[in-house]
């Protein structure tokens, strides 16, 4: 859609099937990976007039227009990028690891091979779509459940793949620069930027939440090391089908930034 700044963006509605708390994760996720050095596309609010659907001749997109009058999400429109292919794009390690701990940490489950998520634009890897994550937020009455959850089907991640048999090494890495950096003054500011209307939960839930999944013993990253380190093991020849988790690595044995 074009705004009245006469920008392009790609907008996101209230009223689509997904509600608004995809809007929320992908505010939430999009601005805390923005304040972790990550490229996200600039993220804006987009107020839809409730007339716009009037000229619409497509019925269900209509429905859809009138549905999502007043506040909606607006991501910056790249001319030109294109989608991630790992074998016509080369990202830096450090980079992949970084992308790969903020997904296991924001429980985002679509990062996969088959929908990566992820562009190309500039010569830069630009993250985008965080609807999926944070999904335990549906949820609230068993939200202290996920505290310790690990994402489903991380074996699958796009770019696990480009950390090879360092996988541990720079998820060591990647841990050690990001868990410092998700401070209460981070995500305080960044669930500022969530409408009041897309959510019924209070700002600081989300902050509390996502303070305590990156505090202390942090089994999730536990996880993740098992299907990495299984790939590593499977591209430096060893063999990955009867690889099993051994002993906690030292480095998470200190808990949080350790």
């Amino acid at each position: 859609m074009e705004g009245d700044d006469l920008g392009t963006w790609v907008v996101k509605f209230t009223g689509a099937g997904q509600g608004p708390k995809s809007l929320v994760a992908e505010v939430v996720v999009g601005e805390l990976a923005r304040g972790l050095g990550l490229a996200v596309p600039e993220l804006v609010v987009i107020d839809v007039d409730p007339d716009l659907g009037r000229t619409e001749p497509d019925q269900e997109v209509q429905e859809l227009l009138r549905s999502s009058a007043g506040s909606n999400l607006g991501m910056d429109y790249l001319p030109g990028s294109i989608t991630y292919d790992p074998l016509a794009f080369e990202v830096e390690p450090g980079l992949a690891a970084r992308v790969v701990w903020l997904d296991a940490f924001t429980l985002n489950v679509d990062r996969s091979w088959r929908n990566p998520n992820l562009l190309v634009w500039g010569g830069r890897l630009w993250l985008i779509d965080h609807g999926a994550a944070l999904y335990p937020h549906h949820d609230w009455a068993g939200i202290d459940a996920a505290v310790e959850r690990s994402v489903p089907g991380i074996s699958d991640h796009v770019l696990l793949p480009v950390l090879g048999a360092r996988a541990p090494e720079l998820l060591a890495a990647a841990d050690a620069e990001l868990a410092p950096a998700v401070t209460a003054a981070l995500l305080g500011g960044v669930v500022d930027l969530v409408p009041g209307e897309w959510t019924d939960a209070p700002g600081t839930a989300y902050v509390e939440w996502l303070l305590a999944r990156v505090s202390g013993r942090r089994p999730w990253l536990e996880e993740l090391l098992v299907p990495a380190a299984a790939l590593g093991s499977e591209r430096a020849g060893g063999g990955a089908r009867g690889a099993r988790r051994s002993e906690r690595p030292d480095w998470l044995r200190g808990g949080r930034g350790a």
